[in-house]
């Protein structure tokens, strides 16, 4: 809520009865709510993010999350803008603190002149410090008062929601009807307490202790579509239905588990199944076999269960079965750090295997990139009868978006099996074509049926050592590989196409980067980006665009390694031994900031 970005003059007359507070009209603000994961506070930060994609806005949030089972401090923080949102915020302009930890934990995020906005129950600031503006306000208190002795902590964060609805002039009754909503399927009471905590907050006179309110200007929208509020493992899940997936298996972890949850109870309305299996080599054998039926079938975990489903894999890069594989990555290596964000499993994805066994690497850029990288995903493993791997991240998995909606009636696919009779002289692996399998059950016309195997094959699939047979199949499974590139399209570049720097990126620092981009000309600095979506293999004619500029700097969330380069870096100066290249990397768990990538890129 910079100064540039506040309007007074365009402000309505003020609301009856609160003739002293006149709201400034904002374009953009950045939220922070800071206290323990049992407070609830997710869900508080959830309700913002949906009400702003109901009411036309763009938004963006983050999470931490304690991995530990008794909970702890924890954090959500929900930008929310009248234009585009690409990244959650570099600094808070509202900062809420539910406790001591959290206001000592937190005030350094909050920018010079924000709002901190704190349980003064429990939590006592410097006051002495003049950087900031202090609301406080006996939140625990007060909600136990709204609802009852027996509430004690619990309702603290609808409270809050109705304080901040409130500040910022937020549409109450669509709110409400998202408590509804989110409660429905529990007792009346429970949705009969969240709504009397919710209006005991909005009721409260905080223009008392704040001399400014605030409202979001209108929002246009071009597309004139309506928007959707989701989180990444949400649309990759619904982007899996659409893509016509109907069966699969899977084992929990963190952060995939909510993915699986979906499919178990959307693929039965579609007629087909999600089988939680009693471990990652089970979940994958299951998912392959799926497959081999005719169906494409999806699994998915985080590093961990991928690196236990890797035999299977290989067998069916060997077999050339289509198969979809979700990796959530998490920082790692073993448990690592299971609720906090890392890119540290590509070469995994693309290397993870024994014997040369290519496969297809995927990483969606955005929560709405999730939803179409699921139908990209499907299109190639059909298409190249391959594993398919799509690589997203915890921060992905948890953050909350809007976006357009889907035109589904365009997008959503039902292919079933073809069990069309087959040609007499059908050979399931053909040197001279893209292996597609014949299901089970299909008539083959020479009465010649053909052998699926994780050993070397001819052409029938029967075994073989044949050394001529073993290179010939070999340069098989590579050169489709090699022809999917050629068909990849090209990223385009943001900014100039020539200049002095360009930013390489992937995955969920699609958002920080093409932001620092915009930060950084304005500050009269070169600097253009490009996003890679398809990882592995890479799409043809990179090499034109990084002739055109002299530094190329890889933008990636893991260690920069024994040699100095990220992972995506060193598989571009392995692919086009290009000097040029280098690494901006990092490892600390948390998502990029705006202000750390100019830097970092810049120094």
């Amino acid at each position: 809520m910079s100064s540039s970005q506040v309007l007074p003059e365009s402000a309505p007359p003020a609301a009856a009865g609160r003739a002293d507070l006149r709201p400034e009209h904002i374009r953009d603000a950045v939220i922070r709510l800071a206290g323990n994961s049992q407070d609830g506070i997710q869900t508080a930060g959830a309700f913002l993010a949906r009400l702003a994609g109901r009411s036309a806005q763009d938004v963006m949030t983050y999470m931490t999350i304690p991995s530990t089972i008794s909970g702890g401090p924890s954090i959500f923080q929900v930008r929310i803008g009248s234009g585009e949102v690409l990244s959650a915020g570099d600094e808070a302009d509202f900062l809420v603190a539910f406790y001591q930890h959290s206001y000592d934990d937190h005030i350094d995020f909050l920018r010079e002149g924000g709002v901190l906005l704190y349980d003064s129950d429990h939590v006592q600031p410097n006051l002495d410090d003049k950087r900031f503006v202090y609301v406080g306000v006996p939140i625990t208190g007060l909600t136990v008062e709204a609802l009852g002795g027996t509430a004690k902590d619990k309702g603290k964060n609808i409270f809050v929601l109705g304080l901040l609805a409130n500040i910022f002039h937020l549409n109450a009754e669509k709110l409400k009807e998202l408590i509804r909503e989110r409660f429905g399927g529990k007792d009346q009471s429970v949705v009969n307490t969240a709504l009397t905590a919710f209006q005991a907050g909005y009721a409260y006179p905080v223009g008392n202790v704040l001399t400014t309110l605030y409202e979001f200007e209108p929002s246009p929208r071009a597309s004139g579509r309506a928007q959707v509020t989701m989180d990444g493992n949400q649309a990759l899940a619904y982007g899996l239905i659409a893509a016509g997936v109907r069966y699969g298996a899977g084992y929990p972890i963190t952060p995939w588990s909510s993915i699986m949850e979906i499919l178990r109870s959307e693929f039965p309305k579609y007629g087909g199944l999600f089988v939680q299996a009693e471990d990652e080599l089970a979940s994958v054998s299951l998912a392959l076999g799926f497959s081999y039926s005719g169906w494409l079938a999806v699994t998915g975990s985080a590093g961990p269960g991928i690196s236990l489903k890797a035999e299977a894999i290989g067998w069916a890069s060997m077999a050339e079965i289509p198969l979809i594989i979700v990796n959530v990555q998490r920082g790692g290596p073993s448990t690592g750090l299971p609720t906090n964000v890392e890119q540290s499993d590509l070469h995994q994805a693309v290397f993870g295997g024994h014997g040369d066994s290519p496969r297809v690497v995927l990483a969606p850029a955005t929560v709405e990139d999730c939803f179409y990288i699921a139908l990209e995903a499907a299109r190639i493993a059909r298409k190249y009868s391959t594993p398919v791997f799509i690589l997203s991240d915890s921060s992905l998995a948890t953050r909350i978006e809007a976006f357009d909606e889907p035109d589904l009636s365009e997008l959503m696919q039902d292919p079933k099996p073809n069990l069309s009779p087959r040609p007499a002289g059908t050979k399931p692996y053909p040197l001279d074509a893209i292996t597609q399998h014949a299901p089970p059950g299909t008539r083959m016309l020479d009465s010649k049926y053909p052998v699926v195997t994780g050993l070397e094959h001819d052409e029938m699939g029967h075994p073989t050592a044949s050394p001529r047979m073993h290179a010939a199949m070999t340069a098989k499974r590579r050169t489709k590989y090699q022809r999917l590139a050629g068909e990849l399209p090209l990223p385009q570049v943001h900014g100039d196409p020539s200049g002095e720097t360009l930013m390489v990126g992937w995955g969920s620092t699609f958002g920080p980067i093409l932001e620092a981009v915009t930060r950084a000309r304005e500050q009269g600095e070169s600097v253009s980006s490009i996003h890679l979506r398809h990882l592995h293999p890479l799409p043809d004619g990179l090499e034109p665009v990084f002739e055109r500029f002299r530094r190329i700097v890889v933008v990636e969330m893991n260690d920069h390694g024994l040699y100095g380069y990220g992972q995506l870096a060193a598989l571009l100066r392995a692919r086009f031994c290009n000097p040029k290249i280098e690494s901006f990397t990092k490892t600390d768990g948390l998502t990029f900031r705006v202000r750390e990538i100019v830097e970092g890129v810049l120094k």
